[in-house]
This record gives structure tokens, C-alpha cells and sequence, in this order.
């Protein structure tokens, strides 16, 4: 988790992507010039990061209500905290993903005029779109458990300063 009290932002995102995407394209332009093919890639990895984003946004939603001093219900502060290293996780990941599949992209950009070729740097398109999205929503979840005002110390007498003052 990010104890920034800023939390993640999205250049470090950025930087995961490309530091991700340069090591992956990489590895695999030393695995295609051995003679084996790229891995494949499969349109099920798409319900799956849009099954973890919305599960993030639900997730978060509890956390959403009682910083804005909207909870119904009291909300466990371990729980929020989860939520929070998920959020985190999830912008991370994705930006890694996004990374894995844009150096396939650019891996596959010599061959482009051929069909097959075509079709699958679509699908890693859209695979690289839907990754954005969990980073994404990791983003605006993390958001929505940021406090806005530091905790007061409990222990601090606030009468001190109209003692002095008399």
C-alpha cells in the first residue's frame, strides 16, 4: 500500500506501463526470435478485469458513504483499509497489463498487413483498454478513500490556546 498521503498517482502508472511494457517487448522479441510464438490471448481476460473493476467499485462504495458522513451502517476501518490496498493493487496491475499488452501490440506492428496478424493486435487493443479501466477505477477508489483533513490527536487539550489567551 501507498502511504503517500497523496496515494498513487497516475505518472507512476504511466511509468509502470512503459517500464513494463520495454522489459515485456523485450522478452518477447528474444522468445520470437527463438522461433516460438507470442503467447496467446483470450477475450475472457476482458469479464475478468471488468469483474474485478466492478468488484473494486462495490467494494469501495461503503468507504465512498462514511468519508462523505453518509453511512447508514458503521464500516470496520480494517475494511476500508483493505479496500484502499485493493484500489492500489488494481491501479498497479493494470498499468502492468497495459504495458504487457501494448509491447505485443508494438511486437506485432511489422507484420500488420497481414490479417490474422490484424485481429490480434485488436484484441490486445481492447484487452489493453479494459486493463486501463481496472487501473482506472483502482484510481477512483482510491479517491474515494482519501480524507481530506488530518485526523486530530484525540490527546490534544484544544482548551490549551484560550488558557494563554486569558
Amino acid at each position: 500500500m501507498v502511504s503517500r498521503a497523496d496515494g498513487i498517482r497516475t505518472r507512476l502508472l504511466v511509468a509502470v506501463a512503459i517500464v513494463v511494457g520495454g522489459a515485456s517487448w523485450v522478452i518477447l522479441k528474444l522468445v520470437a526470435s527463438g522461433g516460438r510464438e507470442l503467447p496467446s490471448t483470450s477475450w475472457l481476460a476482458v469479464f475478468i478485469f471488468i469483474a474485478l473493476a466492478l468488484g473494486l467499485f462495490v467494494a469501495g462504495r461503503p468507504v465512498k458513504r462514511l468519508v462523505a458522513g453518509r453511512a447508514t451502517r458503521p464500516l470496520n476501518p480494517l475494511y476500508a483499509a483493505r479496500v484502499l490496498a485493493m484500489a492500489q493493487a488494481a491501479a498497479l496491475a493494470g498499468a502492468a497489463i497495459v504495458g504487457w499488452y501494448v509491447a505485443q501490440i508494438v511486437l506485432l506492428l511489422p507484420d500488420a498487413d497481414i490479417p490474422s496478424q490484424q485481429v490480434q493486435m485488436v484484441v490486445l487493443g481492447i484487452l489493453a483498454v479494459a486493463a486501463a479501466g481496472l487501473a482506472a477505477t483502482g484510481l477512483l477508489v482510491q479517491k474515494w478513500c482519501r480524507l481530506d483533513e488530518p485526523p486530530t490527536d484525540p490527546f490534544q487539550d484544544d482548551r490549551r490556546g484560550q488558557r494563554d489567551a486569558d
